[in-house]
């Protein structure tokens, strides 16, 4: 394999080596990462104990699996993705990768494995356990799950990196990452599925970022999603990773706020 082909990946497993060694000395971005959306679900378990979730096709494990995976992807992936991105351009961290070799994609990729591998464990953890304690069988349509956590990780990525081209510190991260974790929690499916809101609500609701993720997922599970509702899930998260990579091109800022 030619170097010019093991470069940019030397340089990005470099990169990630370093950002997993800051992680886990961050406490507080530690917490929200690993431990955040394994508590979640039982909150959503109890709101879902209180709907006619058979009147609309659906069990208790076809909604929390989902559910949990939005959870991890909201906190493991957005919100920490949000903090590295925000302190790592106020410590000059960003400014001084541009001066090397590393690409801005390579340098906003490499510090976004470590979240998005965590995500990944955690949903794959998540599996497991929704199988074993809510008797979840095999999914119908997999291949629908594994394609919405595929384009969920570099949705949500996209989504941290445009955030924090808006967020001044670290501390107000906990601020400029809340529309999009409340309205994604609230209207993506995740603590209400959208087969219980009314149609008019729930066409709305599906053009929220995080909406096709849990759609898929969902899916994947009841194998219930026809081709052409797939397709527009698909085209949603696409839609909306390209606006995000848009955004970024014009406003991610590599130097302090100031």
């Amino acid at each position: 394999m030619s170097t010019a082909t093991t470069a940019p990946v030397g340089r990005m497993a470099a990169l990630a080596r370093a950002e997993l060694t800051l992680l886990g000395r961050s406490r507080g971005t530690l917490f929200a990462a690993l431990f955040v959306p394994l508590i979640l679900p039982f909150s959503a378990r109890e709101a879902a104990k209180q709907m006619d979730l058979a009147e609309v096709g659906l069990t208790l494990g076809t909604v929390l699996l989902p559910a949990s995976m939005g959870f991890s992807l909201l906190y493991a992936v957005y919100v920490t993705l949000v903090s590295v991105y925000t302190a790592r351009r106020e410590e000059l961290v960003l400014k001084r990768l541009r001066t090397g070799e590393l690409r801005d994609n390579e340098i906003l990729a490499g510090a976004a494995f470590p979240a998005v591998a965590t995500g990944l464990a955690q949903c794959v953890v998540l599996t497991a356990g929704c199988a074993v304690l809510l008797d979840v069988g095999a999914p119908r349509a997999p291949h629908l799950a594994v394609l919405g956590l595929l384009l969920g990780f570099p949705l949500c990525a996209t989504l941290a990196a445009v955030t924090a081209s808006f967020t001044r510190s670290v501390e107000s991260a906990q601020v400029t990452t809340l529309p999009v974790v409340f309205l994604s929690m609230i209207f993506s499916g995740m603590f209400v599925p959208l087969e219980i809101l009314p149609d008019r609500v729930a066409s709305l609701c599906e053009l929220l970022p995080l909406t096709p993720v849990i759609t898929l997922v969902r899916g994947g599970l009841t194998g219930e999603l026809s081709a052409y509702e797939a397709l527009g899930a698909v085209a949603t998260a696409l839609a909306w990773t390209v606006l995000g990579v848009f955004a970024v091109r014009r406003w991610f800022r590599w130097e302090p706020r100031r």
